[in-house]
């Protein structure tokens, strides 16, 4: 498959996928982005703004997955003393997909503060997904992100992924998909066209 990675990070939930597909991956934060190039040799690696990489190259892809920013829609900016403005970025990839998007696509976010606004389709290791397949519950091992004591190295270690040498390891790192939910969502694209949920 061609496969579009937006907002990539240092690759979490790209770990697993394997090397049999072909995957562009699309990073802003140019340290992040070489650090991931360092894991991931063969992918296609974009500098650049996500979002707009999204509404500009959707139909030459055949699997999306977005991870759109979280840090607005978590439950613990409630306790920061500036509030803020929920980025909205997160429902108009959802609205865009479900509307225009042929392929499977599928958008990750944490469970935020609030009722969220479009229903997800599924809830994996904390995080919500929303997509136009089907994908069954499943309990994944859990690590205590935020547990003192927690490091940078374990969580890497958790994760099995090798330890990034950029800025905000420890942001970076937090927030990686769990590589095996996301290559249990990719397992479950066994599926034929006829699958797919229309919106």
């Amino acid at each position: 498959m061609k496969i579009l990675n937006l907002y990539a990070g240092i690759g979490g939930n790209r770990h697993l996928w394997g090397n049999k597909h072909e995957i562009t991956s699309v990073e802003i934060d140019e340290d992040i982005a070489r650090e991931y190039k360092k894991k991931f040799p063969n992918d296609t690696v974009v500098i650049g703004d996500a979002h707009q990489y999204l509404l500009d190259h959707y139909k030459e892809f055949d699997f999306i997955w977005s991870s759109p920013p979280c840090p607005t829609h978590s439950r613990l900016c409630t306790a920061m003393p500036i509030k803020k403005y929920p980025d909205m970025t997160l429902y108009q990839e959802i609205i865009f997909l479900m509307k225009w998007f042929k392929g499977f696509w599928v958008v990750e976010n944490v469970v935020p503060y609030y009722e969220p606004l479009i229903k997800p389709s599924f809830e994996l290791d904390r995080h919500l997904f929303w997509s136009n397949f089907k994908v069954e519950f499943k309990e994944f091992p859990r690590l205590g992100f935020y547990k003192k004591g927690t490091t940078n190295q374990s969580m890497c270690e958790f994760h099995n992924i090798p330890y990034p040498n950029c800025k905000e390891n420890r942001k970076v790192i937090r927030n990686c998909v769990n590589p095996k939910v996301a290559k249990y969502i990719l397992d479950n694209l066994k599926l034929t066209p006829k699958d797919i949920i229309k919106p």
